[in-house]
């Protein structure tokens, strides 16, 4: 049985670092996850399917990363009685890796339908595609930086972003529509494009969810910030 770490002056130093590398730590299974994104939509992008093999393999290292973190939270929870701030720290993390987590899933959804597409000619080089990929890996990165830093400006900037996701998504959802009626023998990659566009549609809508967290860790107000 673990043995209560001690009140006073000694105990909250190492409280603080406890806090410290809980934070560290949804860092690491978030730029695990960055790189699950990347990996899937090179092997996507460019149909290469070996790449889909680590997109696998790096889900695993997330989901106990998962795991180990909500145990981290539940015993800095235990230890003693944590103030408003830290209470802030501990919710912000579960909920962000619950976020992280399901961004992660949807990384093996685009990584599986390259795996799919494999042997299949793309309908015209999806650079729309590459576009709102490479906005949801920045908006990533500003909401990370954000978490890290305390900055609510970055916060604000990813929610601008995930506007230009969302243009993307309707003009790739439109391209493609035009695209299966002048030839319907290209249909099936035409709608795998639009299911790709979707999974990054709802990574950024998860991202922006990691923003309103880290929104609520530095104010203490929940607010929806994509209105």
């Amino acid at each position: 049985m673990e043995t209560p770490i001690p009140h006073g002056p000694g105990s909250r130093v190492q409280y603080d670092q406890q806090l410290h590398e809980l934070q560290q730590d949804v860092l690491r299974m978030s730029s695990l996850v960055e790189q699950m994104l990347h990996k899937a939509m090179l092997a996507y992008i460019r149909r290469e399917p070996g790449l889909v093999a680590e997109v696998m393999a790096l889900e695993d290292s997330v989901d106990k990363y998962n795991l180990d973190i909500e145990t981290e939270c539940l015993h800095l929870l235990a230890l003693q009685n944590p103030m408003a701030r830290d209470l802030r720290i501990i919710a912000a993390a579960l909920k962000i890796i619950t976020d992280v987590e399901r961004i992660g899933d949807y990384c093996i959804d685009i990584a599986k339908m390259a795996s799919r597409m494999a042997d299949k000619s793309p309908v015209h080089p999806p650079a729309d595609l590459s576009n709102m990929a490479d906005i949801v890996s920045l908006m990533l990165r500003e909401t990370l930086q954000a978490f890290v830093s305390r900055d609510l400006q970055l916060v604000h900037d990813m929610i601008d972003h995930d506007d230009a996701v969302d243009r993307y998504n309707r003009l790739i959802i439109t391209e493609m529509v035009e695209h299966i009626k002048s030839d319907s023998s290209i249909a099936e990659q035409a709608i795998a494009h639009i299911m790709v566009a979707r999974y990054l549609e709802r990574i950024a809508d998860h991202v922006t969810n990691v923003g309103e967290r880290v929104f609520y860790l530095e104010t203490g107000e929940h607010k929806e910030l994509h209105v």
